[in-house]
């Protein structure tokens, strides 16, 4: 197949008319980015931002337009508010993005409005300051330990730039498929009775994603918005690192019900989650806890352990901010080569050692969870999430 060129998705794009004057979007020089990758093309539409809402009809058209050109596959179209740049505005008139939250309230895009999941009962992130700390690894091994406890889970790769879910669940040629049920979606993979999505699943592995900000929020909020994700008590997102377009995204659009930092010991790795932290909490997302990851190493032979990174690091850092502890995770060469051969830990040595550590931060998750959406009239016994019997 052929793919597209940037010329034949204009001139698709040119028969989307704006309703309001009855001109081309890409006579109104709308179209503010064209991204197209072998079959895949994203495009942006800046639109004013007190128009956005009413907007989905236009939006809903240009990804039409785009996926009727020969040779394109996947169509994703997102729209940007425009937002004014003087650096001399008052708060009152800043975007709404760009204003403090107030005690309680989720600060919000302007023009935008939070997307509805309705299927799904809550949503964490897991989150980190800085890379190469494993948290890629450590939302598979949680999301995996949720289901060991009977939750019906969902995880969403939002690390746009990076993407490393399908390799870590061994769904390398893994593709989304249309939903019969529910037009405009697409079914995920799935993997270990978890179903997946990620930016990886459109690109080719070793194909940089290079994109502007507000192209690549579209595009994750596209991913949220059109997977199927089925009837889930938990949809763990594995976040980017740092505190950027991403994570002030997640935390105006979609509704989270708690955000997990993960962190190594060495004081570098901890000021960063602290900053993660931090920006969690300026905009209202509540912070369940921290894992202290790559914790120790343990001597297969002898038992010896070592504190590679240091130790402690996290327990007190979370001490100090006032938020839960929520365990260890050592340092072990299993963990990394589960993750690298899409096998996690948490499913080859379900009875082992680092499976039980895993656990017993998804048990202290799940808690959380329940404690902040379980409904009252839920049976105390069985509680938000009851185990599945295997009898």
């Amino acid at each position: 197949m052929t793919s597209p060129n940037r010329e034949q998705i204009v001139a698709a794009l040119d028969s989307v008319i704006d309703p309001v004057d009855g001109k081309s979007i890409t006579a109104k020089d709308m179209v503010q980015g064209i991204d197209i990758n072998n079959e895949v093309v994203n495009v942006m539409i800046a639109v004013d931002p007190k128009r956005g809402p009413a907007l989905e009809d236009l939006r809903q058209a240009a990804e039409k337009a785009v996926a009727s050109v020969n040779g394109v596959t996947t169509a994703r179209v997102a729209l940007t508010a425009e937002r004014p740049t003087a650096a001399s505005q008052s708060a009152a008139h800043q975007p709404a993005a760009e204003r403090p939250a107030q005690p309680g309230q989720r600060p919000q895009g302007a023009g935008q409005k939070p997307l509805e999941l309705p299927s799904v009962r809550s949503i964490i992130t897991v989150a980190s300051g800085k890379g190469g700390v494993g948290k890629s690894t450590t939302s598979v091994n949680l999301a995996l330990s949720l289901v060991a406890k009977g939750l019906k889970v969902g995880l969403l790769d939002a690390d746009i730039y990076g993407p490393s879910l399908p390799r870590m669940m061994g769904l390398r040629e893994a593709k989304p498929v249309p939903s019969s049920e529910h037009q405009g979606k697409m079914i995920p993979p799935s993997a270990f009775g978890i179903r997946i999505m990620s930016i990886g699943f459109m690109v080719d592995e070793e194909q940089p994603v290079i994109w502007r900000g507000p192209m690549a929020m579209g595009a994750l909020e596209q991913l949220l918005r059109d997977t199927d994700w089925g009837d889930l008590d938990v949809l763990v997102v594995d976040m980017p690192p740092g505190t950027g377009d991403i994570q002030l995204s997640m935390a105006q659009r979609v509704p989270v019900t708690g955000a997990v930092i993960v962190s190594t010991p060495q004081d570098i790795a901890l000021l960063d989650a602290k900053k993660g932290l931090n920006m969690f909490r300026k905009v209202n997302v509540p912070v369940f806890g921290l894992i202290e990851n790559m914790s120790y190493y343990k001597c297969p032979e002898c038992g010896h352990v070592d504190h590679v990174f240091d130790h402690g690091g996290a327990r007190k850092a979370a001490d100090e901010l006032g938020v839960p502890f929520l365990g260890e995770i050592p340092l072990d060469l299993k963990i990394r080569l589960g993750a690298d051969e899409g096998t996690p830990i948490v499913h080859t040595e379900a009875d082992g050692e680092h499976a039980k550590a895993y656990g017993a931060i998804a048990g202290k998750i799940a808690a959380a969870i329940e404690e902040r959406v379980g409904p009252a009239e839920a049976p105390k016994k069985k509680g938000l999430f009851p185990k599945i019997s295997f009898k």
